[in-house]
């Protein structure tokens, strides 16, 4: 396990310090907000924590109701809404300085058997070959704004790999559809749990942006406000997030500074095993000065 993954895991793994409270330590990706996905990760994880072993998670619905700071712990409070024979429903509240800045609803079932059939995975190019975002950002390095620039281009715990990326300093109009290859960045540990909470934090990476996609501007646009405004995310089947996994993403619709997107999941031999879908911020604003021009952004 590389040691960006080693510091995710320990980010992700939550202390108790009172019945059904828990505590997390943040993470500072470079932008001015807390990144939406940790908080969705941790959230998961402290649900989790409150529910028998042998039951998974299936569904979680969540809205981001304040920007998070990233220099800050968060506590999680969790409900116990309803623990029933087949199913567990928890009810999950994020907070920073006493203040709610997440909220979310989940649902865990205990296996079972029953009819089965999924989508087809599209067929695309695999990820031999393609360059990761990271590999992208650093040939760029010069070109990042500075206030970024450490942020964008140190080793990650996630790889990402686009199939077809956007040019984010020349972007040009497009479908609203994207192929991401993503995997963690190493071997992680057996339990599912830490695979399911690890695929909701990496699942809010480039979601939102995707709505920017027909409009020819990207989250560097000082011009524009991008921001995760709700996440609901369903698992259909077991899956490891230390093997290459196809995040299909789209977005059928943008209205009123909101932007749709939805995603799909598959493994490499083509099993679907999640799905996605995303209200996202794209609000214009006036361009800020330029040394204000990073302030505000987050994806």
């Amino acid at each position: 396990m590389s040691t960006v993954l080693e510091q995710l895991v320990k980010i992700l793994e939550l202390k108790a310090i009172e019945t059904n409270v828990f505590v997390g330590n943040s993470q500072d990706l470079g932008f001015k907000s807390l990144f939406g996905g940790q908080v969705l990760g941790q959230a998961l994880m402290a649900a989790s924590r409150t529910v028998d072993e042998q039951r998974h998670i299936h569904s979680l619905h969540g809205y981001f109701l304040r920007a998070g700071n990233a220099n800050e712990s968060i506590f999680y409070e969790v409900d116990l809404i309803r623990s029933g024979k087949s199913f567990s429903t928890r009810r999950v509240v994020a907070k920073q300085g006493g203040l709610a800045i997440f909220s979310m609803s989940a649902s865990f079932q205990v296996p079972e058997t029953g009819f089965e059939h999924q989508t087809e995975k599209p067929s695309v190019p695999g990820p031999e070959g393609i360059l990761s975002e990271l590999e992208q950002a650093r040939k760029v390095r010069d070109k990042v704004p500075e206030a970024i620039r450490e942020k964008l281009t140190i080793d990650r715990p996630i790889e990402i790999r686009v199939v077809d990326p956007v040019d984010y300093f020349d972007p040009h109009r497009r479908p609203p559809l994207r192929y991401s290859w993503l995997k963690a960045n190493g071997k992680l540990p057996a339990q599912a749990l830490i695979h399911e909470a690890m695929l909701a934090y990496a699942s809010d990476f480039g979601l939102s942006t995707t709505s920017l996609l027909p409009h020819g501007v990207s989250f560097l646009d000082p011009s524009v406000q991008v921001a995760s405004l709700d996440h609901a995310m369903w698992f259909h089947r077991p899956f490891r997030m230390d093997e290459w996994l196809l995040y299909v993403t789209d977005s059928p619709s943008a209205f009123g500074s909101r932007g749709f997107n939805r995603g799909q999941i598959f493994t490499q031999d083509g099993i679907l095993v999640a799905s996605v879908a995303q209200e996202g911020l794209i609000r214009k604003i006036n361009p800020p000065s330029p040394q204000d021009s990073m302030k505000g952004l987050v994806t």
